[in-house]
C-alpha cells in the first residue's frame, strides 16, 4: 500500500477528489460531479472557493448563481436531462445563504435525483462563538441551521475533522451514484475544517469509477408477474420518471409492441412512448386524459414501471376502480416497487423490461382492449386540437393556444420545462411529447422557481438543445434571478412569461374548495380591504429586459406565433411576454378527482356546497389490499 501523501487543506482535497469522480454505465463514463455552483461569503470564500481558484477551470469548472435555491434547481436540471449519471456541487456560506438550498435540497430527493451541497458551518473549534449568522441553541451546542438539511437530504454529515473526510466523501459518492438511493447530499463543512491542512493519502485522489448497476428482477417476481399479465384481461403501464432515468423507452417501446399493452404516463414518465404511438394514451390520473383514466378505471391489472404512485397519480385513491384490479410493480427501488400491496419487480427499468418482454413471448391483450383504447385516443386527439387551434389569428390567445402555437414551432429534441401552476395540468393533458427528454416537468415538488434556473441546467448538459421555461407571472416573480445568469454565460434560454395576474391556478382550485379564489389575485386592495382593485402596474417584461433579455411582447396569436419562431431562431436569452385570454375557458377539465379536504363546517353558501361534493367524491376511495 503506498504511503505517500499530499498536504493540502481540507477544501482543496474535497475539490480534488471530486474533479476525479466518475460515473460509468453500459460503458459509457461521465463525470460525476462536473462543476461546482457557488456564492461566496465568510463560510466558505476562505475554503472552499479559494480551493476552486487553485485547482482552476478543468479540474473543477465554477458557475456563479444569484440566488442558493437556483443553483440547486441548476443542478438538478442538468442531472435530470443527464439521466442521473452527472450532477454539480452547489457550494454556500453559513446562515442564510445555507438555509436557502433547503426548498432545492427536497426538490432533488423528492424527485430522486442527484445534487451534492456544500453549505460552511460554525467554527468546530468553538473559537469563534456565536460567530456572524449563527444560531445560538440553548440546549444543543452541536446544533446548526444546516441541521434543517437532514430531513431532505440522502445523506447528511458534518466534516469536523480533516481525516472525516475521506470516509465521508466516499460515502457521498456511493449515495448520489446509486439509482435507488440518489437524492440531495449534503456535507456540511465548517468554516475553520476547510482551513484546515492535512496530509492525504494519494490514494484519495485516484480516478474513482462508480458503476451504475442494471439489477435484473428475481427469477421467480418475473415468472409470477408473467402470470399476472398473462392473465389480465384489461392491462395497463403506468411509466414513470424512472423509465427514463433508466434510458428504457427502447424496451418499453418494444414490450408493448409486442404486447398490445397500453401506456399512461405520471408527469415525470411522460414521453416514455412518443405521442403518435398507438398505445400511448398520454397522462393519467387528475391531470391525465380521458382515454388514459377510463382505462385505468376499468384496468384489472396496471403495471407501474419507475413511478412513485403520487395522489396526481392515483386521483388521491379513486382511479383504480375495477373491484379486482392487481399491480405489479417494476421498480428499482423496493420502497416504491411495494406500494399498493403490488408484486414486485425489484430491478432496473431496462433490464426488467426485457426481461418481462421475454417472459411474456407470443402473449398479445385481447383485441377488444386495443380497440377500446386506440378508439379513446383518437377522441382525445380530437379534444387537443379543439385546445390548440385558433380560428382567429388577432385574438388574444388562451393558455392552451399558446401550447398549440408552441407545439407548431418546437423540433423533436426541444425541452420544455414547467414546474408549477396551471400549466402543467395543461401540459400533461395535451403536449404532444415528441422525444424522451423533451417533456420537463418537476412535479414531484412542484416547486414555483424550479424553471428557469433548471433550463440553464439542461443548457449546460446539452449545448445546442432548444431549451423553453414556460413560466406564469407567480413563478417568475418568486425567482428571476437566473436570468442574469443566463445572459452572462450566454446561454439562449427561451422564456415564455405568461401574465394572468395573480395565481390563477391555485385561485382555480379555491373556488373548487369553498375559498372563492380569496388571496389569490394581483390586484389593490378594495374598499373592503380585499385583493380585488384594479390589476397591479408590473411590467414583467421590462424587468426581464433589465435583467439582460431580449423581449418580445406579442399580443395576438398570430403575432405569439411569429414571436416563438423568432426566439427560438435567437441566439440570446429571449423572453416572450404574453397576457393571456383568462375569460375564455379553452382547458380541456378534470379527468379525475384529487382530494384537498374542504371545511367540514361554514357560514358561507360556497364552502358548503364543496364539501357536499367532496363528500360525494371521497367515497370512491380505496385501499388497495
Amino acid at each position: 500500500m503506498s504511503t505517500l501523501t499530499r498536504r493540502l487543506t481540507v477544501a482543496q482535497a474535497l475539490v480534488r477528489f471530486l474533479s476525479v469522480q466518475y460515473t460509468e454505465r453500459d460503458g459509457v463514463r461521465h463525470r460525476l460531479i462536473a462543476g461546482t455552483w457557488g456564492i461566496f461569503g465568510h463560510g466558505n470564500v476562505a475554503g472552499v472557493g479559494q480551493a476552486l481558484l487553485e485547482a482552476g477551470p478543468e479540474a473543477m469548472p465554477y458557475h456563479q448563481g444569484r440566488n442558493e435555491q437556483a443553483m440547486v434547481h441548476a443542478a438538478v436540471g442538468y442531472a435530470r436531462q443527464l439521466d442521473r449519471l452527472s450532477t454539480m456541487a452547489v457550494t454556500t456560506s453559513i446562515g442564510p445563504g445555507a438555509t436557502n438550498l433547503v426548498t432545492g435540497a427536497a426538490l432533488a430527493t423528492v424527485n430522486r435525483l442527484p445534487v451534492l451541497l456544500l453549505p460552511g458551518d460554525y467554527f468546530a473549534t468553538r473559537v469563534a462563538d456565536p460567530l456572524l449568522q449563527q444560531l445560538e441553541h440553548p440546549v444543543e451546542a452541536d446544533v446548526s441551521v444546516n441541521d434543517t438539511l437532514r430531513p431532505v437530504s440522502r445523506y447528511f454529515d458534518r466534516v469536523s475533522r480533516p481525516e472525516a473526510l475521506v470516509p465521508s466523501a466516499l460515502h457521498a459518492m456511493r449515495v448520489l451514484a446509486d439509482p435507488a438511493e440518489t437524492g440531495a447530499v449534503t456535507l456540511a463543512l465548517p468554516q475553520d475544517v476547510q482551513a484546515e491542512a492535512y496530509d492525504w493519502p494519494e490514494a484519495f485522489f485516484a480516478e474513482r469509477v462508480w458503476h451504475v448497476r442494471r439489477p435484473a428482477p428475481d427469477p421467480e417476481e418475473l415468472a409470477e408477474a408473467a402470470r399476472a399479465v398473462r392473465a389480465a384481461r384489461r392491462p395497463l403501464i403506468v411509466a414513470g420518471g424512472g423509465v427514463h432515468h433508466s434510458r428504457a423507452e427502447e424496451a418499453l417501446k418494444a414490450l408493448v409492441d409486442a404486447t398490445g399493452i397500453p401506456v399512461a404516463s405520471t408527469q415525470a414518465g411522460k414521453g416514455s412512448l412518443r405521442h403518435d404511438h398507438p398505445a400511448d394514451l398520454g397522462g393519467i390520473g387528475h391531470t391525465g386524459t380521458a382515454v388514459a383514466d377510463d382505462i385505468a378505471r376499468a384496468a384489472d391489472l396496471v403495471i407501474g414501471v419507475g413511478t412513485r404512485y403520487t395522489d396526481f397519480t392515483t386521483a388521491s385513491g379513486t382511479l383504480f376502480q375495477n373491484p379486482d384490479v392487481r399491480f405489479v410493480n417494476l421498480n428499482i427501488a423496493a420502497f416504491d416497487a411495494h406500494k399498493l400491496a403490488a408484486r414486485t419487480l425489484v430491478c432496473d427499468a431496462r433490464t426488467g423490461l426485457e426481461a418481462l418482454a421475454a417472459a411474456l413471448e407470443g402473449h398479445r391483450v385481447d383485441s377488444a382492449h386495443t380497440a377500446d383504447y386506440r378508439s379513446g385516443k383518437e377522441r382525445w386527439e380530437q379534444v387537443v386540437e379543439d385546445a390548440y387551434r385558433a380560428d382567429d389569428e388577432n385574438a388574444v390567445p388562451t393558455q392552451t393556444q399558446l401550447l398549440g402555437a408552441l407545439d407548431a414551432v418546437v423540433g423533436d429534441d426541444d425541452v420544455v420545462i414547467n414546474a408549477a401552476g396551471s400549466l402543467p395540468g395543461d401540459l400533461h393533458k395535451l403536449w404532444r411529447a415528441r422525444s424522451p427528454r423533451q417533456y420537463h416537468l418537476e412535479y414531484g415538488y412542484s416547486c414555483m422557481g424550479y424553471e428557469i434556473p433548471a433550463a440553464i441546467g439542461v443548457q449546460q448538459a446539452a449545448p445546442g438543445t432548444p431549451v423553453w421555461s414556460l413560466v406564469g407571472d407567480g413563478t417568475y416573480l418568486m425567482m428571476p434571478t437566473e436570468i442574469v445568469t443566463a445572459v452572462q454565460e450566454g446561454l439562449p434560454v427561451n422564456l415564455v412569461l405568461i401574465q394572468n395576474h395573480g395565481y390563477a391556478s391555485i385561485g382555480g382550485l379555491s373556488e373548487a374548495v369553498g375559498g372563492e379564489r380569496f388571496g389569490t389575485a394581483y390586484r389593490y386592495r378594495a374598499a373592503d380591504s380585499t385583493f380585488t382593485g384594479d390589476p397591479l402596474p408590473v411590467d414583467l417584461a421590462a424587468n426581464a429586459a433589465s435583467l439582460g433579455m431580449d423581449v418580445l411582447r406579442p399580443k395576438t396569436v398570430g403575432e405569439l406565433r411569429e414571436a416563438l419562431r423568432t426566439a427560438r431562431a435567437s441566439d440570446r436569452p429571449t423572453c416572450v411576454y404574453v397576457e393571456t385570454d383568462t375569460a375564455t375557458g379553452s382547458a380541456p377539465p378534470a379527468e379525475a378527482w384529487w382530494d384537498v379536504p374542504v371545511a367540514q363546517t361554514a357560514a358561507r353558501e360556497s364552502a358548503v356546497r364543496a364539501r357536499e361534493e367532496y363528500d360525494r367524491q371521497v367515497t370512491d376511495r380505496r385501499r388497495h389490499l
